[in-house]
């Protein structure tokens, strides 16, 4: 089967890192929302505060004032109505109330973190989008990068960086296998759409909650693309054989202990919403 037929027999044009980590994770919630674009599943309190961050901080690396960028960042939150977040065991109106004060609470402790001393860079792209072929893949790979900079590791080279508001920080060590598929998607479209060479994927975390020892609030991940072969061909692996599960005819089941979107899942497969 030639390139070209094979994309037309797929169910979906291009893979993103969220549309493989989700099938990955649960491939049902992954068909109903990347083939069938149905998008009514709330999302938890914890990614809209992540959310509000990255809007501040695009707005913030895009030349608006701190306090401005902070502003946006808040009304974004308040903005998103109830019924848009899985607020979990809380039912009331009351303690849902109280839980959205807690959200700004983080939200603006978290931002205030990071933006008191920001990290600095010669930033040439803020919430790069990009999508590209990439030779030996059925599909296209599409990415939005945070920050493009200038690499202070490379001459003439781009680093990207990656923003992530956290309840903890991840180990140190080896990265974590999540950071490099989705640092290895935004290293394919920044190629693309800098035509420059890719030095390295910088994950920040900012921690939500003060640490009680008064130390960094902030913690840096490293991703050196040229140390990276033996993960570029994983990656490829991976998203080949993931592509030949969604080419052959097959049955989508739940993952009920997904603990973002399995009680979702499985209620779809219980009333037989999707064949």
């Amino acid at each position: 089967m030639n390139r070209m037929s094979r994309k037309r027999t797929l169910p979906i044009k291009h893979w993103t890192y969220s549309s493989l980590t989700a099938f990955l994770r649960n491939p049902l919630a992954w068909y109903k929302r990347y083939v069938e674009l149905v998008y009514d599943t709330p999302s938890s309190p914890s990614s809209y505060i992540g959310r509000a961050g990255h809007l501040a901080l695009q707005h913030f690396y895009s030349g608006i004032p701190k306090e401005g960028a902070i502003d946006l960042g808040l009304e974004f939150l308040q903005d998103v109505s109830d019924f848009e977040i899985n607020f979990g065991k809380i039912k009331t109106r009351a303690a849902k109330k109280k839980k959205r004060k807690q959200m700004e609470r983080e939200y603006m402790q978290a931002i205030s973190f990071y933006l008191e001393r920001p990290p600095k860079h010669r930033v040439l792209g803020v919430e790069v989008k990009a999508i590209t072929d990439v030779k030996g893949l059925p599909l296209p790979l599409k990415a939005i990068s945070d920050l493009v900079v200038q690499s202070r590791a490379e001459r003439g080279a781009v680093d990207i960086i990656d923003h992530k508001f956290v309840d903890s920080f991840s180990k140190r060590g080896s990265p974590k296998p999540i950071f490099m598929i989705q640092a290895i998607f935004n290293y394919y479209t920044v190629k693309k759409e800098f035509e420059k060479p890719v030095c390295r994927f910088l994950v920040y975390e900012c921690k939500k909650k003060k640490n009680a020892d008064g130390s960094s609030q902030m913690r840096r991940h490293v991703i050196d693309f040229r140390n990276s072969e033996e993960e570029f061909v994983l990656f490829h692996r991976l998203v080949n054989d993931a592509t030949s599960e969604i080419a052959r005819k097959r049955l989508y089941l739940p993952n009920p202990s997904d603990m973002f979107e399995g009680e979702n899942s499985f209620d779809i497969y219980r009333l037989g919403l999707v064949d």
